[in-house]
């Protein structure tokens, strides 16, 4: 089958790529030709610095047994290749999506596989584990008619958490990031919104000595709920601080072994604040009698046909550049 080109994390802020042999294709299985494979900017950085734990029993195989030297990644989009014997030969040509790691090309089998609808394009199809884990984050926090909502985050997965939270009758919804690139990135063309023209959505620097204070002056008593996916642990203090009396504190970050100091006295202790877990390998035991994986990819679909995230990409790289992509988010991500 030839060979394929495949990224390799080999030690802390070590990348390689590895040619590798292909096997042959067996009878029930599929090439899948890759066009494009998207970086996650927070779990994989996290792999790319060394920052991750070691995880044996994870709910999902992309985060177990984490060990140097190992591929990784898991937003892979391209087109079936070629087809073994027992496989429907009218697959060959099909846009697929794939949670698999950086790669040219690789071998599955078809049920791995995910289509991509008709109208989505490869780099649109690329988000789908980000729009999932928004589909999952909003699911989890439940946003009620009139809330006062914030997002500290404008990642990948906080700009596709936001463009959700937009579609929502909110009183008001509050943004946070360090950066002013990914700060204004949600004011660009956008998909419909019962928010009118954005006049509810106010975007703060919480880099900023009265952040505080300035996202007080929006969020008035505080937010009903709070979405945390920057990926810091030191902002659970800003989200416990801006949360109001019994509201929601949704924790969509995965810190790995990052630490820092979390202020649970003065107000928490009385304010009966939630903080809730939220991880996107499982669907929420409350929803999961009428809730699977393939619902919530449906609607993780038509969330990426309306929203179009592609418009967000600031770089693309080939894959022989993959140590550049990764230099850049480590030393710039402001630029990215």
């Amino acid at each position: 089958m030839g060979k394929a080109r495949t990224l390799y994390f080999t030690a802390p802020r070590q990348t390689e790529i590895r040619d590798k042999d292909l096997p042959a294709l067996r009878d029930n299985e599929v090439l899948v030709e890759t066009i494009c494979s998207a970086i996650s900017a927070g779990t994989e950085m996290l792999v790319y610095r060394g920052q991750f734990p070691h995880i044996a029993d994870a709910h999902d195989s992309v985060s177990s047994n984490l060990n140097y030297p190992l591929p990784y990644g898991y937003a892979c989009a391209g087109r079936i290749g070629e087809v073994g014997k027992l496989v429907d030969g009218s697959l060959k040509g099909r846009p697929v999506f794939s949670f698999h790691p950086h790669a040219s090309g690789f071998i599955t089998t078809p049920e791995s596989l995910i289509p991509i609808p008709e109208g989505i394009s490869f780099e649109a199809a690329c988000f789908l584990p980000g729009m999932e884990t928004a589909v999952n984050l909003v699911q989890d926090g439940a946003p009620i008619l009139g809330e006062r909502v914030m997002v500290l985050g404008q990642g990948i997965v906080g700009l596709l958490t936001t463009s959700l939270l937009i579609e929502f009758p909110l009183e008001c919804l509050v943004t946070a990031d360090n950066y002013a690139l990914r700060r204004n990135a949600i004011r660009g063309k956008s998909q419909r919104s019962n928010v009118g023209d954005r006049d509810r959505l106010s975007t703060f620097d919480p880099s900023k000595r009265d952040f505080l204070a300035q996202a007080r002056s929006i969020l008035q008593s505080g937010a009903d709920l709070t979405f945390e996916v920057s990926g810091s642990p030191s902002a659970l203090n800003a989200a416990i601080a801006l949360t109001t009396f019994s509201g929601r504190v949704v924790i969509g970050s995965w810190y790995g072994e990052k630490r820092a100091e979390i202020d649970l006295g003065g107000d928490f202790h009385r304010s009966r604040i939630k903080l809730i877990s939220s991880q996107v390998s499982t669907v929420s035991p409350e929803l999961s009698a009428r809730w699977d994986k393939a619902r919530r990819f449906e609607i993780a679909w038509g969330a990426l046909a309306r929203i179009k995230p592609e418009r967000w990409i600031t770089h693309r790289f080939p894959i022989e550049d993959a140590r550049k992509a990764y230099h850049l988010l480590d030393e710039d991500p402001q630029e990215t």
